[in-house]
């Protein structure tokens, strides 16, 4: 596992404490020599992971789609930057550039990236670990509502383990370096009659 890709809001949100497990999950990934990748911006809980991980001695790599220059400041104090020209480029390679990803608080951006890159397993694109770090129980109304589109019936109860979700940055970092991915399974929970 060399670099992980955070998915993290621009915005810090209103509690002190999703800082904090920014800060904190930014030290663990330096002290594990796990390198970050994330949206490459300096506000926001995104900046927040990159500072601690740049001040604990780890890499940082941003990838920003050059018209969110102006938009969402570009930090230009970590490692690397890269410049794409769209999101989707930017989404993309994000995901070719990490070996897992995580998510910390945030808004529609983040379950943006989190939603696209938990389909991309659910369809067999990639088999690599996907987290939620859950603070504050952040994330609980959403894993609440995968359980409710599993249990209507959209979402296969395989799929819906796709998501790990731990409150302690070491204790996800944990499950993730550690995970072995489920053999494929198909998406559709009933397959059309065949002709």
């Amino acid at each position: 596992m060399s670099r992980i890709c955070v998915f993290a809001g621009s915005n810090p949100g209103v509690r002190p404490a999703f800082t904090e497990v920014a800060q904190e999950l930014g030290r663990e990934l330096a002290a594990r020599n796990i390198g970050l990748v994330y949206g490459g911006g300096r506000l926001g809980l995104m900046g927040a992971i990159a500072d601690a991980t740049m001040a604990a001695g780890g890499e940082v790599t941003g990838v920003l789609p050059e018209g969110l220059f102006q938009r969402e400041v570009a930090h230009e104090n970590i490692t690397k930057l890269y410049t794409v020209n769209s999101m989707h480029e930017r989404k993309a390679l994000m995901a070719d550039l990490s070996d897992a990803f995580i998510a910390l608080p945030g808004g529609f951006g983040t379950f943006d990236e989190l939603f696209e890159i938990t389909t991309w397993a659910q369809i067999g694109i990639h088999s690599k670990p996907i987290g939620l770090l859950d603070v504050a129980h952040f994330f609980t109304p959403l894993l609440n509502l995968i359980k409710h589109a599993s249990q209507e019936g959209f979402i296969s109860p395989f799929h819906t383990q796709l998501l790990l979700h731990y409150e302690k940055p070491a204790a996800l970092l944990d499950a993730i370096t550690s995970y072995t991915p489920p053999p494929q399974q198909a998406k559709w929970t009933e397959l059309p009659p065949e002709r």
